[in-house]
């Protein structure tokens, strides 16, 4: 007659997520070395972007009051961060298939 709502309802992936042709995400790293600065380019409108040791990159303003990033406007500053340990926020967010659950 009427539909149980509290019924889990079974869907069906059409990939099986354990394959590595359905894996979306570029994360290249070991699992063992963190992740560090390996460089920096301007995107098209002037902004500063790190480029990370795990394929990832950061966006880095320095828009103040809401992100005091003085040293991303010195080149030599710069330079300093190559080499430097990163927190990428795409990485901290898992693999694309860690994300699906069962």
């Amino acid at each position: 007659m009427g539909r149980d709502l509290l019924h889990k309802n079974e869907e069906r992936t059409s990939l099986n997520k354990d394959l590595p042709e359905s894996e979306q995400n570029p994360d290249r790293r070991d699992g063992l070395a963190p992740v560090t600065v390996t460089g920096f380019h301007q995107d098209e409108d002037g902004h500063w972007v790190a480029e990370l040791s795990c394929g990832h990159t950061q966006h880095l303003r320095h828009l103040p009051p809401w992100q005091s990033r003085a040293w991303v406007l010195d080149a030599a500053q710069r330079i300093e961060k190559i080499g430097q340990p990163f927190a990428c926020g795409w990485c901290a967010q898992g693999s694309v298939s860690d994300n699906l659950g069962d």
